[in-house]
């Protein structure tokens, strides 16, 4: 039997380095668990995480900020396009202070029943942070947002399609649809695999914007990441995927501290089919008490470690940024 939890991370394709940091931890109040580099080509770009109290699966963003190599990306359709992250239904006052008292423009709304705000990343992506009941993730609370307020983790993935049925008949087919298709608007949504939060795939109706870019470059998401939970299992996922003529999917990737093929969608977002193995989990290469201390790299790269630091920009986790 293959089964499909949830979500497991998201990751972006941003603009600077020090301004990722601040936004995540000084503005969000998330938890920096790892700083390492882009494994994939030859260009050193950092590879930056984020996370709730626990790094829990379903709980982590990360980021490779582009701006420094100088690639940047456009947003449109056929393309992931908002980051969905779940906080406690009655703390969005808090954060419609917050964001105000970061100079971070808002605005509110309600979307299939959800209170949510929306707002940008400094590099333009977009972010919704929607009220829930009952999420049993436990939040960071540092930076100064107490636990009553703290980001549980992820909601879901906003996607926005030329045509919203072919997603939800890959759904259907075979990404582990739950229940029944929502519609608001112009906005369709379905829950996949089998936990009970932060597993939202939202489809937006958009034939006006122009096809957006699947590469990284800066401004842009570049894919979801769900949880297979066994290597096993991801492996027949991979198997009944291909099979059900959905072939652009790619060979296993040792991320280090988990292991993905990565599918396309026919709505265009990127989908990654993640496995956090025995051998990895953020705590594998530093202590859970230490985690983002230290700059990681894997083991091919280590003995290019100070050519590698001499061409990133220095970061400081600790910065702030001004009220």
């Amino acid at each position: 039997m293959t089964y499909l939890l949830g979500s497991h991370h998201v990751t972006l394709s941003v603009g600077g380095a020090q301004e990722d940091v601040d936004f995540h931890t000084q503005v969000l109040g998330m938890r920096f668990i790892k700083k390492t580099v882009l494994y994939d080509g030859s260009s050193p770009v950092y590879h930056l995480y984020y996370s709730n109290a626990h790094g829990d699966p379903s709980s982590v963003i990360t980021t490779f900020p582009w701006a420094q190599a100088g690639l940047y990306g456009t947003r449109g359709t056929n393309q992931a396009r908002e980051v969905l992250l779940a906080v406690p239904a009655n703390s969005l006052d808090f954060w419609a202070q917050r964001l105000a008292q970061h100079n971070i423009a808002a605005t509110q709304s309600e979307i299939f029943g959800e209170r949510r705000i929306s707002f940008l990343h400094p590099s333009g992506i977009e972010y919704q942070l929607v009220g829930v009941v009952g999420d049993p993730r436990q939040g960071y609370t540092g930076y100064g947002v107490p636990q009553e307020a703290a980001i549980h983790g992820i909601h879901g993935v906003g996607i926005h399609v030329f045509d919203q049925d072919r997603m939800v008949d890959f759904g259907n087919e075979v990404f582990f649809a739950q229940g029944e298709i929502w519609e608001e608007g112009d906005r369709a949504r379905f829950r996949v695999g089998t936990d009970s939060f932060g597993n939202w795939i939202e489809l937006t109706g958009n034939r006006t914007d122009p096809q957006g870019t699947w590469r990284y470059g800066a401004g842009t998401y570049h894919h979801f990441a769900w949880n297979l939970d066994t290597l096993a299992n991801q492996e027949q996922v991979k198997f009944d995927i291909e099979g059900a003529g959905y072939t652009d999917i790619s060979e296993l990737k040792n991320r280090t501290y988990f292991k993905s093929h990565y599918v396309r969608s026919p709505g265009g977002a990127l989908f990654e089919l993640a496995v956090t193995h025995e051998d990895g989990g953020w705590d594998c290469d530093e202590s859970p008490e230490e985690l983002g201390k230290q700059f990681m790299l894997p083991t091919q790269f280590e003995s290019e470690r100070e050519s590698i630091m001499s061409k990133l920009e220095t970061i400081s986790i600790d910065a702030k940024i001004e009220e």
